[in-house]
């Protein structure tokens, strides 16, 4: 590869960088506000993430632009990985450091990506039994009787309520 290659994939990876920073800072104050309950703080972050949407809608652009231009050239790449590798007579170079880096990075997103997943569905299901309990008046009835279906009760359902 030229060395016009080396650094144009070395900027595409300082610039995928930012934006995965930009990214756990953002999913790690999202974990605490989702811990919190903290509604406003959680819809202030909403103009922040859609700036890193469109981050990460450019980082994705760039790449396959890269990729499809290096095929062209002749270098049969799949991916980022696989170009800086291709680097010739360099067994470690800096972009070879920076793929790394963000590989890395990548994988602490899908973390704590998962972490406030896992955060949103036990709210959920906390707000499924709260609202069991309010459709039930806190009675616990069976679903099924032998005969068929249990009758609808409690306050929310109740025709006399």
């Amino acid at each position: 590869m030229e060395p016009a290659w080396d650094s144009e994939l070395a900027n595409f990876l300082s610039h995928l960088s930012a934006v995965q920073e930009k990214s756990l800072d953002v999913l790690v104050r999202k974990g605490k506000l989702l811990a919190e309950a903290d509604l406003a703080g959680l819809a202030a972050l909403e103009n922040e993430e859609e700036q890193l949407v469109a981050g990460l809608q450019d980082c994705l652009r760039e790449r396959e632009g890269l990729l499809q231009r290096a095929n062209r050239e002749g270098y049969r790449t799949k991916d980022v990985r696989s170009l800086a590798k291709a680097l010739p007579g360099r067994s470690q170079s800096p972009v070879q450091e920076q793929v790394r880096q963000a590989s890395h990075r990548a994988r602490l997103l899908r973390h704590r990506s998962l972490v406030n997943w896992v955060l949103v569905q036990k709210t959920l299901i906390h707000l499924s039994q709260l609202l069991e309990i309010i459709a039930t008046g806190g009675r616990l009835q069976p679903t099924y009787h032998k005969d068929g279906p249990a009758p609808a009760s409690g306050a929310l359902v109740d025709r006399e309520a």
